[in-house]
């Protein structure tokens, strides 16, 4: 099967005041330095490598004192120009969601709700816009509570399937599962329920499965756009698996966001008008 790519836009911000301050999942550590040059180096490789590809990205302005906005995904979640905002579990990240209202709210784009339960957007959040007619894919377990999947449900007029998390090292959906395309996704089942690995593989019999050893390496933390999947140079093994799964593995260096939790995807959200 021929993978065609499809252009697409996305949000991202750069890490000029990341640092590991504090330790909210099991890959910060506290007492290893941050290089803060080469983090914004790494970072800008991604951002023009997007860009090489055809993509428009928009940049939200980095603050003082949020030194995780640079994990961009994780502020919201926009489907067909309504956006369902984050409310972080943390309160070390509670004013990112701020930041990203902020964005959304300054075009006449958006619709922008609110949200009332806790959730951490493409975090937690994937959407396959033909699979099944449109479906949201949604992670609980350690970051979004069930709750915020009906309330996303209700905001977006999408089917959410919630899927439940069990491994603390994979966190948040995007650590566990992607899309690779509209319709096709990516997942290590290890990191689900038992329950959630049956829908998944009841969804997706044509999935292609990670191990541990990829997910580890934050090979499923990726940004596709069809025929393009961008990963971390980490990734060898999982850049084998789309290749034979008929995708073009692109890898860019991530190392210095790998140390706050997070690599390709986490920096890239997502713009869906």
């Amino acid at each position: 099967m021929e993978r065609l790519p499809r252009n697409r836009t996305y949000l991202m911000c750069p890490p000029q005041h990341f640092t590991v301050e504090y330790a909210i999942n099991p890959w910060m550590d506290t007492t290893a330095a941050v290089d803060a040059d080469l983090a914004v180096r790494q970072w800008d490789k991604l951002r023009t490598t997007l860009t090489g590809l055809g993509h428009v990205v928009h940049v939200l302005d980095p603050v003082p004192g949020l030194p995780d906005m640079v994990y961009s995904a994780n502020g919201a979640f926009s489907v067909d120009g309504t956006v369902y905002g984050a409310r972080f579990r943390y309160p070390q990240r509670a004013n990112e969601a701020v930041e990203h209202r902020t964005f959304y709210q300054r075009g006449d784009d958006w619709r922008f709700v609110a949200p009332e339960h806790v959730n951490e957007g493409e975090g937690d959040f994937a959407y396959l816009p033909n699979a099944y007619g449109g479906i949201v894919l949604a992670g609980y377990g350690f970051r979004t509570d069930p709750a915020a999947h009906a309330e996303a449900q209700e905001v977006l007029g999408r089917p959410v399937i919630s899927l439940k998390l069990v491994d603390p090292a994979f966190y948040h959906l995007d650590t566990a599962l992607a899309a690779l395309d509209d319709r096709h996704v990516t997942y290590y089942p290890g990191a689900f329920s038992p329950a959630s690995q049956r829908i998944l593989a009841q969804l997706f019999p044509d999935a292609v499965l990670a191990d541990r050893a990829d997910a580890e390496a934050f090979g499923l933390n990726l940004v596709s756009d069809g025929r393009h999947v961008i990963l971390n140079t980490e990734a060898v093994a999982m850049g084998h698996k789309v290749r034979e799964a008929g995708y073009l593995p692109v890898h860019v260096e991530l190392s210095e966001l790998k140390r706050g939790g997070g690599s390709v995807k986490c920096a890239v959200a997502e713009l869906r008008a």
